[in-house]
Order: C-alpha cells, then sequence, then structure tokens
C-alpha cells in the first residue's frame, strides 16, 4: 500500500469512527489481525466501545497500514498515532535497563515471567519509559525463544563456531559469544534466505516465529530451550492522555487490562497449537527433529550463558536484575 493510499484509508476510517463517536484512539501495529497480538488488540477496541457506551471508539490500524515497526513511537511522540505496542529492543535506545528482557534464562517459568512483569520489577521499567514522554500500559506476550540450527544443540558446545541470527542487542550478543558461538544481526525478514544459504548456521526464536516464518524448511533442529523471552510494551502518546477525557480514562484502562489477559491467553494457546502442528511436520516428513532438554542439559545451557550477567550489572543494574529473580 503507498503512503497516499494510506492516508487515506485512516482518514476514511476516522471519518466513519467519528460520525458515531465523541472520541477516537488510534491503534497503530505491524502484524497481521489473527496474531495474539492483532486479536488482543481488536479486542480492546471492542471493550473500550463497550466501556464508554460508544462514546470512545478505538481504530486499528494493523500490518504497519499507518506506521511501520520503528515509526510507531515517533508517532506517539508527535500525536500521530495514540497507541501501539512495540517489542521491548525498540526501547533500550531510551531505557537500557529494558535489557533485562533480553537475559538468558531470567525467567524460570511463565508464572515467574508474569510475577517480573506485573510486580515491582515491572513497575519500575513502565515507569522509567513513562518518564521519557509515554504513558506505559501493559505488558504483552510473544513467547519464550528456542534453539534452531541444522544439528542437534544439546549442550553449549554444540553451537560452538556456528553463526547464530540475533535481533541487535548487546545482551543477546554476550549470550552466544558465552557458548563460543558467532552472532549476526540480520533483519528478521533476511533470516529464511540467510538460514538457506548458509550465511548463518542457526537462530534463536518464538514458535510463533519459527513456524510462520517456515524456519522449519531450512532448519533440521528445533531445541525446545526457553532460554529467553520476546514481549511487546503497550504505549500511549502522553500528549494525547493529558487531553483525555478524567471520567472515560478509568474505561479504558480497564478495556486495556483485560485485553492483556485475553492477549495472554491467545498466545499460550498459539504456542501450544503451533507445536502441535511442528511435531506432526516433523513426524510426516522426517525434516525436521525437536529435541527436549533434560534438566541436566539446561542446567549446562543456563550456567553458561548466565556468565553474562555480571557485564550488564553496571547497564541494567544488579539490583533489578536480582528482584527480577527473586520474584515470588
Amino acid at each position: 500500500m503507498t503512503k497516499l493510499l494510506k492516508v487515506v484509508a485512516a482518514a476514511t476510517l476516522l471519518v466513519s469512527s467519528a460520525i458515531a463517536a465523541e472520541y477516537t484512539i488510534k491503534l497503530t501495529h505491524v502484524v497481521s489481525p489473527n496474531t495474539p497480538k492483532g486479536m488482543g488488540a481488536d479486542f480492546f477496541a471492542k471493550r473500550v466501545g463497550e466501556l464508554t457506551g460508544g462514546k470512545v471508539e478505538v481504530v486499528v490500524f494493523p500490518n504497519s497500514q499507518l506506521y511501520g515497526d520503528g515509526e510507531e513511537m515517533k508517532a506517539l511522540k508527535l500525536g500521530n498515532a495514540h497507541i501501539a505496542m512495540p517489542s521491548f529492543s525498540k526501547f533500550t535506545s531510551i531505557v537500557p535497563e529494558m535489557q533485562l528482557f533480553d537475559l538468558p534464562f531470567l525467567f524460570r517459568d511463565k508464572d515467574h515471567l508474569y510475577k517480573v512483569l506485573d510486580g515491582e520489577v515491572g513497575k519500575i521499567l513502565k515507569d522509567k519509559v513513562t518518564a521519557k514522554g509515554f504513558v506505559a500500559l501493559d505488558y504483552w506476550d510473544a513467547g519464550f525463544k528456542h534453539l534452531s540450527a541444522n544439528k542437534p544443540l544439546l549442550k553449549p558446545e554444540d553451537a560452538s563456531g556456528l553463526k547464530f541470527r540475533i535481533m541487535s542487542s548487546h545482551v543477546l550478543e554476550a549470550q552466544f559469544k558465552a557458548v563460543n558461538a558467532n552472532p549476526q544481526v540480520l533483519p528478521f525478514s533476511e533470516v529464511y534466505s540467510a538460514l538457506q544459504q548458509g550465511v548463518v548456521d542457526g537462530a534463536e526464536n518464538p514458535l510463533s516465529n519459527f513456524y510462520t516464518k517456515k524456519f522449519n524448511e531450512v532448519q533440521s533442529d528445533l531445541t525446545l530451550s526457553d532460554h529467553g523471552y520476546l514481549g511487546y510494551l503497550v504505549i500511549m502518546s502522553e500528549s494525547f492522555w493529558k487531553k483525555f477525557p478524567n471520567d472515560l480514562k478509568p474505561m479504558v484502562l480497564q478495556a486495556m487490562k483485560e485485553a492483556t489477559e485475553y492477549e495472554r491467553k491467545l498466545a499460550s494457546e498459539d504456542d501450544e497449537a503451533i507445536l502441535a502442528k511442528l511435531k506432526e511436520y516433523a513426524k510426516t516428513s522426517g525434516n525436521l527433529k525437536i529435541h527436549t532438554l533434560n534438566a541436566e542439559q539446561k542446567a549446562a545451557w543456563q550456567k553458561a550463558m548466565e556468565a553474562i550477567y555480571p557485564k550488564f550489572y553496571s547497564v541494567i543494574g544488579e539490583d533489578l536484575i536480582k528482584k527480577a529473580q527473586a520474584a515470588k
């Protein structure tokens, strides 16, 4: 879609919504409407309409229709969009402490993850983002990350010498260097061809990314490592929120709370469904082997990768890391 068509589509939607509602919230995101994140956004829009009796309409722009990945935060600053849900990596330049979420094996399980996100540590980080001129609302799920390559990755030594694609992150770079692997920063859109051509040997991804981008076609082995986490922080335009009617704010916040629970539930169900599909693919095609680490193997990976923590005490904060580890 050209920039002109995007503007026309946006204007058409806003005109139609303005007729029915007193206030309009523009929500922009970069994924498909049928993903957990996309469905969560639509659920939020529906609940805002219901809770405000139609006074507020949330207009959702999926698939980068309004702003692309990397443009959203600037759009919120300018007030051209009102809500976005960027991935954690988009915040690390303004709040370096957000690199906490890149630390390997920080979360014991999903229950521990939510205790960190919804507890003291999550609030500290939201406050830091809010101090940079946004309103940080809530954390949404993308899922735990797993390792893939063209050989079994059962112990840290198996990764030695391999080139792994990573997002731009000092933590992820250090994580792979800790197991004597070679991290390579690449845009996500280039990962399939890079794996196919041998530019990189392996990657780390949530199951949804691994499956929807068909990495199973170019990787023979998937290790269910749960070593890292990917998530989103839902943020709102500060200037917009300040002007928004105070009597309607609680309804918007309630809708967001419900949408967060809904999105997390969908993300969990999505993970289970995709794993079942990958197991079926592995069984019928014979082109993919799925490995589950036993306790001893997982402990070895954890010990090797956790060795990087002290390197980031000065950036993330030793106290913050230890608060996250101890969250109950």
